[in-house]
């Protein structure tokens, strides 16, 4: 035992619990706390990664406005010439925007994912009985498709239901899922949203055809930076959650709040 009365594999994964948590003497824990693992590095990777994301996107939202700029002025009639070359430059600098953000996007999404499985894993150690699929799906449900708009949230939910902490008596404490049901829709509109305007930005030829699609892009890369946005604050509060769990000791739920539904 630690000396605020933790166990020492808890002492190790979490050394600074939250002011005021360890008011009250942790019980035991239990012989498969050993399995778990601390995601905080994990989450602080995920957020300097979403954080690459949300410059890439800002450095696309440039180069678009640049590219529309170019063609809403040829489109105009007015006298202002555009050349050929800047045109060709601005189209070069959003399509480089374009690749810097495709590597962002895969970088974050791989350690995002590794992050997933780690706090999935706690949670079935936390609350198992809160845990509706196989940890395995915690990496198997992005890659199914269609399946993938709804599978990782619920997995999500269990996480998050799972990691809410419990007082002393076994009664599981409140803690708001707007975190994380705000991150998960702002995540499939940016999702959707890109996808529809990266066909138009493919299926445009004329210059106002390519002006619209341009504006699109601009449209969906703007939701992304929010979705971004939103999946840091999830990653934040649910690595807290995790964290102040562990500190708070093994309190078993009561047996009425072990069995209860995992909230949608």
């Amino acid at each position: 035992m630690s000396t605020d009365g933790r166990c020492t594999r808890c002492a190790a994964l979490y050394p600074s619990p939250p002011h005021g948590l360890m008011a009250a003497t942790p019980a035991p824990a239990p012989e498969t706390w050993h399995l778990l693992r601390s995601p905080v590095v994990l989450a602080r990777a995920v957020v300097v990664l979403l954080g690459i994301v949300i410059a890439t996107d800002l450095l696309a939202v440039v180069a678009g406005l640049n590219v529309r700029s170019g063609y809403a002025t040829a489109l105009s009639g007015d006298r202002v010439y555009v050349s050929n070359d800047a045109q060709a430059y601005a189209s070069l600098l959003y399509g480089f925007a374009g690749s810097l953000q495709t590597m962002a996007v895969l970088a974050t999404a791989v350690v995002f994912v590794i992050w997933f499985r780690r706090v999935r894993r706690n949670a079935e150690v936390f609350d198992a009985g809160q845990q509706r699929m196989k940890p395995g799906w915690a990496i198997g449900a992005w890659f199914v498709p269609i399946g993938n708009l709804w599978l990782p949230r619920r997995i999500a939910a269990g996480i998050w239901a799972g990691s809410v902490g419990t007082d002393t008596d076994g009664s599981r404490r409140t803690v708001s899922q707007t975190p994380l049901n705000l991150w998960w829709t702002a995540w499939i509109l940016s999702a959707v949203f890109s996808r529809v305007a990266d066909r138009l930005y493919v299926q445009a030829v004329m210059p106002q055809e390519i002006v619209d699609a341009v504006v699109a892009l601009i449209a969906s890369d703007l939701f992304d930076i929010v979705a971004a946005v939103l999946a840091i604050l999830f990653v934040r509060k649910l690595t807290a959650m995790q964290g102040e769990r562990v500190a708070l000791g093994a309190y078993p739920l009561r047996e009425q709040s072990a069995t209860g539904p995992v909230p949608s």
